[in-house]
């Protein structure tokens, strides 16, 4: 019998998280010292009034194990942009427009090197994001952090702030059944999963290529292919918006499909059902190397770890499908319906004739 290959096996224990952000509940406490009238709640975080009929939404967010995957290629003037777009698609989800973002990365050794090539794709980032980085800080922690070559490790965390006026917050409650769901392609991976990942693909963590191996699946060296940056979706969500409603914002990050669920929480007896999904070929090159190592990733595990295409997701009303694709292509993005809302509780997925039932 094959061995199951899980996000858990990787060190990502999902219960365990799910646990632990419960633990989260108790920041409401502070609430109370909102100086400019009451916390929003909304599906994935919070927003808080600064001025009249004005909010800030304000999201911490990291690149996790792809760091070692930039080390692991030499090649770190790419991550910063992961760094950026963890945070900044967090922030647009509320309807907000991104003002600033800062870094804070913990080095072993803040070689200026190194610092140099980190600030080339932060501000890459922050270009695309069309945001200022208005600061950020480097500690020296060795004994905190260890790298695959000495003096190389480091962690990347990226915080972002954005602001959205009250007619247009994305609040989530208003979705319907028979809403579409429009998915905005990803790049690939982005900075979800890669443990998961790397366990499979690199002998490095046990898996079964070198770093710059090209598998007959990829047209380039396979660390490039994971290392490709997280695709920013400021612009594509800013012109929508302009445009036309939008119901509800997912970014499509950990626990990918699960993501919705808390959306279902949110908006209340409504479930989710998706029926189109083109992987890029990274994806299908996971389960079949898993397959190869004697192991097996299912499908419905690819769909809690893995984004499957889909970096993004809008809900709107079905009556405004076709200009919504529109829209986002003129922006450069490409999109597609991928599923919509129904009336039947559980997240549902059709893909390869089969039905899963995520859980």
């Amino acid at each position: 019998m094959s061995r199951k290959f899980t996000y858990g096996d990787a060190g990502v224990d999902r219960d365990l998280r799910r646990e632990s952000k419960q633990a989260l509940r108790i920041l409401g406490e502070t609430y109370r010292f909102s100086h400019y009238g009451e916390v929003v709640q909304l599906p994935y975080g919070s927003i808080f009034p600064f001025r009249e009929n004005r909010y800030l939404d304000l999201v911490v967010e990291g690149v996790g194990t792809k760091v070692l995957v930039a080390q692991l290629a030499e090649k770190y003037d790419t991550i910063g942009i992961d760094g950026v777009a963890m945070a900044v698609n967090d922030v647009i989800r509320s309807g907000a427009r991104t003002l600033a973002v800062v870094d804070n990365i913990h080095a072993q050794v803040s070689d200026p090197t190194l610092v140099r090539e980190w600030m080339k794709g932060i501000v890459k980032g922050a270009t695309e994001a069309e945001c200022i980085v208005s600061g950020g800080e480097i500690g020296d922690v060795a004994e905190l952090i260890r790298g695959l070559a000495e003096g190389k490790g480091f962690d990347m965390i990226v915080a972002a702030i954005g602001e959205v006026s009250k007619e247009n917050i994305i609040s989530g409650r208003n979705i319907k059944p028979g809403d579409v769901i429009m998915g905005l392609r990803s790049s690939g991976i982005h900075s979800n999963g890669v443990s998961l990942a790397r366990r499979i693909l690199f002998r490095k963590w046990g898996g079964r290529y070198d770093a710059h191996d090209i598998p007959e699946e990829l047209n380039r060296e396979i660390v490039y292919e994971v290392l490709e940056p997280t695709e920013i979706y400021v612009k594509s969500l800013l012109k929508i918006e302009e445009q036309l409603k939008v119901k509800a914002a997912v970014h499509i990050t950990g626990d990918a499909y699960l993501k919705f669920d808390r959306l279902a929480e949110f908006s209340k007896a409504v479930g989710f059902e998706f029926n189109n999904f083109k992987p890029q070929p990274v994806f299908e090159l996971i389960q079949k190397t898993a397959s190869e190592l004697g192991g097996t990733i299912t499908d419905e595990e690819m769909f809690k770890t893995f984004n499957m295409g889909w970096g993004f997701a809008i809900i709107a009303d079905k009556t405004d499908r076709d200009e919504t694709v529109d829209i986002l292509e003129k922006t450069g993005t490409h999109a597609e319906e991928i599923g919509h809302v129904t009336d039947s509780e559980g997240i549902k997925i059709l893909y390869k004739d089969k039905r899963i039932v995520l859980k």
